[in-house]
């Protein structure tokens, strides 16, 4: 009987097919896993391929310049310990360096929670920026945000503008343009330094454009407010009031380019309350027309500058220069534009000057492409043509003044040179001594080609 229990309970043939069993498990976990690692690798291929293929920055020169000067001393520092002297943590730390390898594998980023569901909700990653050149106002390189403002603050009846004018008065934008719809923005340039009926002004050295408009100052985005102007305060502020929103910004950069001697003129349409059928994406082309009729009107205007607002927080917009707080900045270069890269190198030298006078406002050049939002921002109609974000939703008045006339007087001294370059430029090309000589050379030439022809010929 133990016999015939010990036969049914064959521990031999038990062992085989255990062993079957496993051999097979084994296989299929040998196949799971390349099929795993092909996939991921197939992803990662994909990913790579459409980064070069879409991305404005394939080059050692986009790469280089998205790293902070910080990094690359922390590389040396690795071996050179008197380089760390910095106060900063390293950009080798290991929460930055963590930080790091769990954005590069999920795409998010631990210190910005919205990027959690970016991936899931559509237009959540719209507006997801390069950066081309470095500010050191923006060590861990983040990207500007860019939201629409939360319904507009009304103006009050009669509230005087940044001059102590009647706003109501004078201004060009609020004017004739009543139900002309969508395709018929208004020029709205009010009457302050840098418009039509004020005779030019002189700077401190003595140089003017003699009253010719040369800069046009405008706001695709003019509803874009600060919390600190406002009587109730919200997490993306608007206002339709000049004093309250981007417009203020406009003006005191307008008045301080005047004052180099610049002549400036300053749009102040506010398309949300002046455009019939209004629709907020197309905020660009509003600004657009409008941009061009003032540049059919003004043969002279050639530098563009659209004023926005970042979105984000005070700690993030704000930097300390020599005890005085400033308001930081952004440039942003729309790469649909097929000449983006003139536009970057405009905006690439009033962010060097402003990096060596100011450091710690800027917060970088950064680009967009056309499937990241507009992505021309109107930068095709001028290579000078530049979006600039001043500040952000915290900051005060005083701070947003102090950077608008810092910047105002680097794109000045930007012009100036430029000017300077353009005509030493027309007087070589004009000089009769230099154009005599040259024609004497092309002429000694053809004669000293015609006495060896005929060398050659005898």
């Amino acid at each position: 009987m133990n016999n015939r229990k010990f036969r049914i309970w064959n521990i031999a043939r038990m062992k085989r097919k255990v062993m079957e069993g496993l051999s097979m498990g084994r296989t299929l976990i040998i196949l799971m896993l390349g099929s795993l690692i092909f996939f991921i690798l197939l992803g990662l291929g994909g990913m790579a391929e459409q980064r070069m293929n879409s991305s404005p920055v394939s080059s050692m020169k986009g790469l280089a310049a998205s790293l902070s000067s910080h990094f690359f001393i922390d590389m040396i520092g690795m071996e050179m310990p008197h380089m760390t002297a910095s106060k900063e943590s390293s950009s080798f730390s290991g929460e930055k360096m963590s930080t790091f390898v769990f954005e590069l594998l999920t795409s998010v980023n631990p210190k910005d929670p919205k990027s959690l569901l970016a991936g899931e909700l559509p237009g959540m990653k719209a507006n997801q920026p390069v950066q081309l050149s470095h500010g050191s106002g923006n060590e861990d390189g983040e990207a500007p945000a860019d939201y629409r403002p939360d319904p507009a603050e009304e103006q009050a009846e009669g509230e005087p503008d940044e001059t102590g004018e009647d706003p109501t008065q004078g201004e060009q934008g609020d004017s004739g343009n009543e139900g002309k719809g969508e395709d018929a923005p208004d020029q709205g340039a009010k009457n302050e330094p840098g418009s039509k009926n004020e005779p030019g002004s002189t700077s401190k050295d003595g140089k003017t454009t003699n009253g010719k408009k040369s800069v046009l100052i405008y706001h695709s985005h003019p509803q874009e407010a600060y919390n600190p102007l406002l009587s109730h305060p919200s997490d993306n502020p608007g206002a339709v009031s000049p004093t309250k929103n981007v417009m203020l910004v406009g003006s005191f950069l307008s008045k301080r380019l005047e004052a180099n001697g610049i002549g400036t003129l300053h749009d102040k349409s506010d398309y949300q309350s002046t455009v019939e059928g209004y629709n907020y994406n197309y905020s660009y082309k509003y600004s657009r027309q409008m941009a061009m009729e003032a540049m059919s009107q003004n043969d002279g205007i050639n530098y563009l500058i659209d004023i926005h607002r970042d979105s984000q927080r005070y700690n993030k917009t704000t930097a300390t220069v020599n005890g005085v707080n400033y308001a930081k900045v952004y440039f942003i270069i729309g790469h649909a534009n097929e000449n983006w890269r003139q536009n970057e190198a405009f905006a690439s030298k009033i962010n060097a000057k402003l990096e060596k006078s100011y450091p710690g406002v800027s917060r970088g050049v950064w680009g967009k492409s056309a499937d990241q939002g507009n992505g021309e921002y109107n930068q095709s109609l001028s290579p000078n043509s530049i979006l600039i974000e001043i500040g952000g939703i915290d900051n005060t008045k005083e701070e947003l003044q102090r950077t608008a006339e810092a910047l105002a007087d680097i794109i000045a001294e930007v012009y100036w040179q430029e000017q300077e370059a353009e005509k030493a430029s027309v007087k070589k090309d004009s000089d009769p001594a230099k154009k005599q000589s040259a024609s004497a050379a092309a002429k000694d030439g053809s004669k000293k080609g015609a006495e060896d022809k005929a060398s050659k010929a005898g």
